[in-house]
């Protein structure tokens, strides 16, 4: 999360004048317009660097449709632009999700298991829906929910998926309907999933708290093949790009005491007034 400011004035177009700290004194900070303007010619200078070869024509952004839905990009558009979002103050309450963030390979996956091995009462992941036949011992709604093609595409077309993609000829996908059964049976729902997915949960409805599992870092470590090199690269990158949407970061140097980290900050978030956007609220 960014810098709360409390704005004093918004006569000027381009400057505004803001307060970080109640007691102190006023400074200026850039407009959203000018903000925006600023953000749009630095992408279209560096898209002419980098595309210098290419003609206009050539440049469409490709549509990552197997990343989240159409339908809800209108709403938080701007996620792929750092302007200023209006917040407000709330009392205690829960959050509903826990959104782990972070690079491929981290130990995401290894922090939501523990965390639903040990507290099966507090938390659950949803459970996906596939294509795929079911193998032999498999139970519908215990590991997968299986449907037809036809059915899921159906679903799809009525944005009731939150990610969905392809593997082996077969489509997987998590529904929102079984974020919100988790909820419903008063359990936080644990979401490992792609940033892109905020657009659609970062909403009252879903009320996440988003948490960023860093890289390690390299001091200290062997890294023989690259691959942790690798790690810290992504792990920036999706800093760099996402951090501002991140209610926590933890730096995962061991797993086991980020996980103990992650349980006590949740157990903190939930007994302190908290900053959401104002559109949870109004």
């Amino acid at each position: 999360m960014g810098d709360i400011l409390q704005i004093i004035s918004k006569d000027d177009h381009n400057w505004w004048q803001a307060k970080k700290d109640p007691n102190g004194t006023a400074g200026l900070i850039p407009s959203p317009e000018l903000q925006e303007w600023r953000t749009a010619y630095q992408a279209m200078e560096k898209s002419k660097r980098d595309q210098v070869n290419c003609s206009f024509f050539g440049r469409k952004k490709k549509q990552h449709k197997d990343k989240y839905l159409a339908k809800h990009n209108a709403v938080f558009d701007q996620l792929d632009l750092v302007t200023y979002e209006e917040v407000i103050k709330l009392p205690t309450f829960r959050r509903k999700t826990l959104v782990l963030l972070g690079a491929h390979g981290v130990g995401r996956r290894h922090i939501k298991n523990t965390l639903i091995a040990s507290h099966p009462d507090k938390y659950a992941y949803p459970i996906p829906h596939t294509t795929r036949s079911p193998r032999k011992d498999e139970e519908n709604g215990k590991n997968y929910y299986f449907v037809s093609h036809d059915e899921m595409m159906a679903d799809i077309a009525a944005n009731e998926y939150l990610e969905y993609g392809t593997h082996e000829d077969a489509m997987y996908g998590t529904k929102l309907e079984t974020i919100r059964k988790i909820h419903n049976e008063g359990r936080m729902a644990i979401l490992d999933v792609e940033p892109q997915a905020l657009k659609i949960l970062r909403t009252a409805e879903f009320a996440p708290y988003v948490v960023f599992i860093a890289a390690p870092s390299l001091q200290n470590m062997t890294d023989y093949d690259g691959s942790l090199e690798r790690l810290a690269k992504e792990s920036d990158m999706l800093k760099q790009l996402y951090g501002h949407f991140f209610d926590l970061t933890i730096i995962n140097n061991d797993i086991e005491e980020t996980i103990r980290q992650l349980e006590k900050s949740i157990e903190t978030m939930n007994m302190t007034p908290q900053w959401v956007p104002v559109s949870w609220v109004y």
